[in-house]
C-alpha cells in the first residue's frame, strides 16, 4: 500500500507527534509498504512525481521528544510562504495519491476534526475516527457533559468565563484547558496562590479552561480498538503528576500492563471505557484514561482519539499485551479503517 504517515503540525504535541510519526513510519515500511512520513504544516517541496517510489529516509528527519514543549512561533517562521493556509506545500495532493493516511497527529487540528473533515471533503482515506467524534472528544466540557448524560462516572469541573472569574474551588483542585493534550495547560492548584498562577497561565493558551475537582487515587488507561477493550494500565509517575515530562521521557513513570488489579476492577475499567467510547460516537479506535480513588470509585478523565505511538506510549503496550507487536497494531488500524472506508463507501 501507498500510505502517508501525517505528523507535526502545530500543536504543543508537536514533538511526541513526529517519534510517533517515526515509530509508525519505520514499522510501515519494515513490512514492504510504500511509505511516506509528512509534517502537515511544513509539506514537501521537492519533486512530488514518483514520490512512493523514492529512497528518501523520512524517518533521518525527526528528533527525540524533548523536555519543553515546542516553539511554534519557530515551526511558523520556517514556512517560505508566510503560512497563510495551514497546509504546507504539496500535502494534499500527497495525500490524494496515497491509499490511506495514517494519522500521527496529536492535539490541536489532528485531533480535532479539522483535518479529518477536510480530507472528508477531499475524498482522502484516513485512519482513525472521523470529524464529528474527533470534535467532541478533543473538547473536554463537551465529553464530560456527554459522559454524565450517558452514565459514564467523571470529575464534576466548573467552565471558568475568564481568568478574573470570580469562581472559588475547593483544594486541591486541577485547572486545565479544554482542548489541550499531553498535559500541557493542566495544573493542580492547592491554594489561592497557586490557582490563580494556574488560572492566569492557562488562558495563556486558550480562552476556555475548566476548575475539576481533584480525586487522588490510581491512574489507569484503557485502549478501545473496534469496540473491543484491551487491558488496562496502570500509571505511576515517580514525581508529580503524568505531566508532559513523565509521559515522554524514559524512566519518569512506571506503567504495569496488564495492570495489577482484581479481575472485577480490571472488568469495571474496560467497561467504562467501551461506555465512554461509544457516548463520544468513536469508531475504529481510542484511549480512555481514568483514575480511581480510595473506595474504588472509577472516574474516566478523557478520550483521546489519536493517543500517542511512541516507544513509552501506552498503546502500544497494552498490544503487546495480547500478542500484537508494534508493527501489528499498525496494520491492524489500518485495517479497521479501511473497513470503515468500506462500509462507508
Amino acid at each position: 500500500m501507498k500510505i502517508v504517515v501525517l505528523a507535526g503540525g502545530l500543536s504543543t504535541e508537536r514533538d511526541v507527534s513526529l517519534v510517533s510519526g517515526r515509530g509508525i513510519y519505520n514499522a510501515l515500511k519494515e513490512r514492504g509498504h510504500k511509505v511516506i512520513l509528512l509534517d502537515v504544516f511544513l509539506g514537501y517541496e521537492g519533486n512530488t512525481e514518483d514520490i512512493f517510489d523514492t529512497d528518501t529516509d523520512w524517518a533521518s528527519m525527526v528528533a527525540p521528544v524533548s523536555k519543553k514543549t515546542p516553539d511554534l512561533d519557530e515551526i511558523r517562521a520556517m514556512r517560505k510562504d508566510g503560512a497563510k493556509v495551514f497546509f504546507g506545500p504539496n500535502v494534499i495532493s500527497i495525500c490524494q495519491a496515497a491509499d490511506i493516511v495514517f494519522m500521527a497527529l496529536h492535539g490541536d487540528c489532528g485531533e480535532n476534526g479539522k483535518i479529518q473533515a477536510t480530507f472528508d471533503l477531499m475524498g482522502i482515506k484516513y485512519t482513525g475516527t472521523g470529524s464529528f467524534s474527533s470534535a467532541l472528544a478533543m473538547d473536554k466540557a463537551i465529553s464530560k457533559t456527554l459522559f454524565k448524560m450517558y452514565g459514564v462516572a467523571t470529575p464534576d469541573c466548573y467552565m471558568l468565563k475568564s481568568a478574573d472569574d470570580g469562581y472559588k474551588p475547593d483544594y486541591p483542585c486541577v485547572v486545565k484547558i479544554c482542548n489541550g493534550g499531553s498535559s500541557v495547560g493542566v495544573y493542580v492548584a492547592n491554594n489561592d496562590s497557586e490557582y490563580r498562577s494556574a488560572v492566569y497561565d492557562a488562558f495563556r493558551y486558550e480562552s476556555r479552561v475548566i476548575v475539576e475537582e481533584y480525586i487522588k487515587g490510581r491512574e489507569f488507561t484503557c485502549c478501545v480498538i473496534e469496540g473491543m477493550p484491551l487491558p488496562i494500565v496502570e500509571i505511576e509517575p515517580k514525581s508529580g503528576f503524568y505531566d508532559y515530562k513523565n509521559k515522554y521521557q524514559a524512566g519518569s513513570t512506571i506503567e504495569t500492563c496488564p495492570a495489577e488489579v482484581d479481575n472485577d476492577t480490571a472488568t469495571k475499567i474496560q467497561a467504562e471505557a467501551v461506555k465512554a467510547y461509544n457516548a463520544l460516537q468513536i469508531s475504529t479506535y481510542a484511549r480512555m484514561d481514568f483514575i480511581m480513588n480510595e473506595k474504588g470509585e472509577v472516574f474516566c478523565l478523557e478520550a483521546n482519539t489519536l493517543p500517542g505511538m511512541t516507544p513509552t506510549s501506552l498503546i502500544p503496550q497494552e498490544a503487546a499485551a495480547i500478542g500484537k507487536s508494534y508493527g501489528d497494531l499498525c496494520e491492524w488500524i489500518i485495517e479497521i479503517s479501511m473497513k470503515k472506508w468500506a462500509e462507508n463507501a
